[in-house]
């Protein structure tokens, strides 16, 4: 059994005990959250596909942790015109655990 899930302006294909990586849901770790926007369902032996999204769809999951990825170094330059810029960004993520999913 499998769904497809939209959060954050991207999609993950997720199952039951699976941790996913997500942009930061603003949640303290140990609470649960529900994703209602379930774009593909199956389980095992038939698919069901949204139009975009399925009603009474939904994937429960607590999360687990919160933090940030790692740096990454954004550097302009000019050549011969003597212009530099240095910029670093970390992205905030959540980590949540897929607890059930339902249709």
């Amino acid at each position: 059994m499998y769904a497809v899930i939209e959060t954050g302006g991207k999609q993950y294909k997720v199952q039951e005990g699976d941790v996913i990586s997500v942009e930061k849901l603003g949640l303290d770790e140990g609470k649960a959250v529900e994703f209602d926007k379930v774009l593909v369902y199956s389980d095992g032996s038939n698919v069901q596909f949204g139009t975009p999204v399925l009603e009474n769809a939904k994937v429960t999951g607590n999360v687990i942790e919160n933090g940030k990825s790692d740096k990454v170094i954004i550097f302009k330059y000019k050549a011969k015109k003597d212009f530099r810029k240095k910029r670093g960004h970390r992205q905030p993520f959540s980590k949540v655990k897929i607890e059930k999913i339902e249709c």
